[in-house]
């Protein structure tokens, strides 16, 4: 027998098939069709970012309510300029880089469970 007589051989190349996903749950699908449980996903979202609104409100009514109390105690009119013209945006901003976050860190979270990963 001789190298000629092997039949060559060829190579049949083409485009991979393509594997279909399995479906997966997934909480986007349950939001957009709007059932019960999508809604569910919604409502918590809207409650969280509702608490911590709420919360910066509360914070910010306490501070400005007892700030008569404490100027009435002070009877200084200095002191009562300082603490409203200086005083008082430090705490302003304060609170509101604290309500920004939480929201933020809000909507991430919501975000993650709709993508179907794991909370940190």
């Amino acid at each position: 027998m001789t190298a000629d007589s092997h039949p060559k051989r060829e190579v049949v190349t083409g485009e991979p098939r393509r594997v279909r996903p399995l479906p997966r749950y997934r909480a986007q699908s349950e939001i957009d069709e709007q059932t019960a449980l999508g809604d569910a996903y919604v409502r918590s979202l809207m409650r969280s970012q509702l608490r911590a609104g709420l919360t910066a409100f509360a914070l910010l009514a306490t501070v400005v309510g007892t700030l008569p109390l404490a100027f009435a105690a002070l009877g200084d009119s200095t002191v009562v300029w300082v603490v409203l013209g200086v005083a008082a945006y430090p705490l302003l901003t304060l609170l509101a880089w604290w309500y920004v976050r939480r929201a933020e860190r809000n909507e991430r979270d919501f975000a993650r469970l709709v993508k179907g990963r794991p909370l940190p």
